[in-house]
C-alpha cells in the first residue's frame, strides 16, 4: 500500500517533469505557447511548494512563491 508520505516524496519527479514542459513552453517563439508555459510553470510552482512543504524545505517554497511572481509578471508582460 502507498502511503501519502511516500506519494508527497516522490512529488519531487513529476514537479521536474512539469517544469522542464513549462521551460519548453515559454522558450517558444509563439506568444500562445509562451502564455502556457507560464501557467504550467505555475503549476510547477504549487508541486514543488507541496513537496517542499513535505520536505521541511522552507528556503525551496520561498524560492517557489518568487519564481510565481515573476512568472506572473513574466505572463502579463507576454500580451
Amino acid at each position: 500500500m502507498v502511503t501519502m508520505p511516500v506519494v508527497l516524496g516522490l512529488m519531487q519527479w513529476p514537479a521536474m517533469a512539469v517544469t522542464v514542459i513549462a521551460s519548453w513552453f515559454v522558450a517558444s517563439g509563439r506568444s500562445r505557447r509562451r502564455k502556457i508555459g507560464f501557467w504550467v510553470f505555475l503549476l510547477s510552482n504549487v508541486l514543488w511548494g507541496v513537496w517542499g512543504a513535505h520536505a521541511h524545505a522552507y528556503a525551496l517554497i520561498v524560492l517557489q512563491m518568487c519564481l510565481a511572481l515573476m512568472n506572473i509578471r513574466g505572463n502579463k508582460r507576454n500580451t
